[in-house]
């Protein structure tokens, strides 16, 4: 397992969309026992997948396995949080790829939730009101935690250094923290309110692949809305 420790976040960048060569296949985490629990997880390391994010790990997997077959010709990538590299172990032993040979890196981590991070749901609302918009099932950023274009700048930068390796790649990784990756790699205008581009949300155990900018899902999965 590679460790990339930099996390480069780029404040002021202008998000125009960030073009990958080849194609990029982004996953969702199978679900953990904080989203069971309805506990806000955020960048928290360690919080194990449940019997139902296993399964839906399995089902990413063997849907990818149809896909590309054995062995594909993929570079590995995942946050360094347990849940994606759970994700990963079940899905890279569908494809027969090694998972140690993966490259974990921390700006592909869930949105900084600061002080909400690792409460539960109903105990934040109680407190500050609704924490998700229902209309997009975006999450409200914390007063001490990341803003979206804080996760924008880091991700952008990520994407720079990882077009450096030619070839597919497939990326593992979390709710909120993918919808901006996506939004940047498909070039979506920058959210006025929020400072990012951000895709629409997908269920967790889903799997999209982009390729020149233009993305499809490849898998839906059956999990939660949010992160």
């Amino acid at each position: 397992m590679q460790i990339c420790h930099k996390r480069g976040i780029a404040l002021d960048m202008i998000f125009d969309g960030k073009r990958l060569t080849g194609k990029t296949w982004i996953a969702r985490h199978g679900e953990t026992v904080f989203n069971a629990g309805q506990r806000l997880q955020g960048e928290l390391l360690h919080t194990p997948l449940t019997r139902a994010g296993f399964a839906q790990a399995d089902a990413m997997g063997a849907a990818l396995r149809t896909l590309l077959g054995p062995t594909p010709a993929l570079t590995l990538w995942a946050s360094p949080t347990g849940r994606a590299l759970q994700t990963l172990a079940v899905i890279a032993e569908h494809l027969e790829l090694d998972w140690h040979g993966a490259r974990t890196d921390p700006r592909l981590v869930e949105i900084g939730m600061g002080s909400w991070g690792g409460r539960y749901y109903a105990d934040v609302i109680a407190e500050v009101g609704p924490v998700i918009d229902p209309a997009t099932m975006l999450l409200r950023p914390a007063p001490d935690g990341e803003t979206y274009g804080q996760i924008a700048g880091r991700v952008t930068n990520w994407a720079s250094e990882a077009d450096a390796i030619s070839g597919d790649r497939l990326v593992i990784m979390h709710g909120i923290s993918s919808r901006v990756l996506r939004g940047v790699l498909t070039g979506l205008p920058t959210d006025p309110l929020l400072g990012a581009p951000i895709a629409v949300g997908l269920p967790q155990g889903s799997v999209v692949v982009i390729e020149n900018a233009v993305e499809h899902v490849a898998v839906r999965g059956t999990g939660g809305g949010h992160a």
